[in-house]
C-alpha cells in the first residue's frame, strides 16, 4: 500500500478508484462480501497501486473503512491470489472486524473452493497434511512440501469426473500461500491452468512472457463459499460468490459422457453442490483416502 511519512511511516488508505469494479453479493451494517474476479489483486502493492480490489471496494466504503485504520487492514478480513477468484468478506465496523478475525485465528471459518484438477487424484475423498514451506524463487514466492514446514490441512471431494479432469471441492483448515495449488499438485492432480505447481516436477517460476501478460488468467481455482458467525448475533452466515463461466465450461465437460463442450444446467450444479451442503462437509465423508505427509 502507499505509504504516508511523517514522523513514522504508516501505510496509507487505498485511493478511491470507482473504474475497479466490484460486485457485492451480501451485505448488512457490519460486514459485506464482494466476489473478487480473477486477475484483481486484493490489495495495493508494487505495480497496482489503484486498481485492487480495495482501491474499488473505497470507492463506496471510504468513510467508514478509513476509520478501521491499518490495524485493522482497512476492514479487509482475508485475502485471495489474484488468480483465484471468488468471495472477499470486509468488515465495517471494529467490533464486527475484531470478532471475525478471531474466527479466522480459531480455524472456525468454514472456506469452501471448487477447483478444476487434471489428473487422478488418491481417492474420492481425504485430506493432505502435508507441511508446507515458504521459500522465494525469484520474484516470487510459493509453498513447497517440506518435513520442516508448517502444518497445513486441504480436505478435497470429488464431486464429478471426466477421463482427464475432475470437479473437486478444498475446504481448508489453515491458510498457507497457494496451499490448494500446491496440495493438489502434490497429489498428482494439479489445478488445472497452473502454470507454477505441477507433479512430478518443481514449480515454474519463470516470467511470464510479455506476449501473455495481457491474457486473462488460466487458473481454474474460485473461492466458492464462506460460513461465519454473524459478530452481533451469531447467526451462522453463508455467502457463496457465483461460479464463473470459465470454471462452469470445464464442469460441463467433466459431467458429459463425451467430455462435449456446452454448460451445464442449473439443476446439474444443484446436483453436483448438493454434495457439499451443510456445515463441515468433509466431515461427513464415508471412505477417506490417507495421505502420508513426507
Amino acid at each position: 500500500m502507499p505509504m504516508v511519512c511523517d514522523d513514522r511511516c504508516v501505510p496509507a488508505p487505498p485511493t478511491a478508484n470507482a473504474k475497479v469494479l466490484v460486485s457485492e453479493i451480501y451485505s448488512d451494517d457490519d460486514v459485506f462480501a464482494l466476489n473478487k474476479v480473477a486477475g484483481m489483486v486484493t490489495q495495493p502493492g508494487i505495480g497496482h497501486l489503484d486498481d485492487s480490489l480495495m482501491n474499488g471496494i473505497f470507492a463506496k466504503e471510504r468513510i467508514a473503512l478509513t476509520r478501521l485504520g491499518t490495524e485493522r487492514d482497512f476492514g479487509l478480513l482475508h485475502r485471495l491470489d489474484r488468480e483465484t477468484s471468488g468471495v472477499i468478506l470486509v468488515a465495517r465496523t471494529a467490533d464486527a472486524y475484531d470478532k471475525i478475525r478471531s474466527q479466522f485465528e480459531a480455524r472456525t471459518i468454514e472456506k469452501t473452493y471448487l477447483a478444476i484438477v487434471r489428473g487422478r487424484l488418491p481417492g474420492v475423498e481425504g485430506c493432505c497434511r502435508q507441511s508446507l514451506s515458504e521459500v522465494r524463487r525469484g520474484d516470487m514466492k510459493i509453498s513447497v512440501p517440506s518435513p520442516r514446514g508448517e502444518s497445513a490441512a486441504t480436505h478435497w471431494r470429488v464431486l464429478a469426473s471426466s477421463k482427464e479432469m475432475a470437479v473437486v471441492a478444498c475446504a481448508i483448515e489453515t491458510g498457507k500461500l497457494h496451499q490448494i495449488r500446491s496440495h493438489m499438485a502434490y497429489l498428482g492432480a494439479p489445478v488445472e491452468g497452473d502454470r507454477v505447481y505441477r507433479s512430478l516436477l518443481p514449480p515454474n517460476t519463470s516470467a511470464l512472457p510479455a506476449n501473455q501478460r495481457h491474457l486473462p488468467p488460466t487458473l481454474r481455482l474460485h473461492a466458492w463459499r464462506i460460513a461465519f458467525a454473524h459478530p452481533k448475533n451469531g447467526k451462522r452466515i453463508e455467502v457463496e460468490a457465483p461460479i464463473p463461466l470459465n470454471i462452469l465450461e470445464l464442469i460441463g465437460q467433466c459431467l458429459s459422457p463425451q467430455g462435449a463442450k456446452g454448460l451445464p444446467s442449473t439443476q446439474s450444479i444443484q446436483r453436483i453442490t448438493a454434495q457439499i451442503e451443510g456445515a463441515h462437509w468433509w466431515t461427513k465423508a464415508k471412505v477417506k483416502a490417507k495421505v502420508k505427509p513426507k
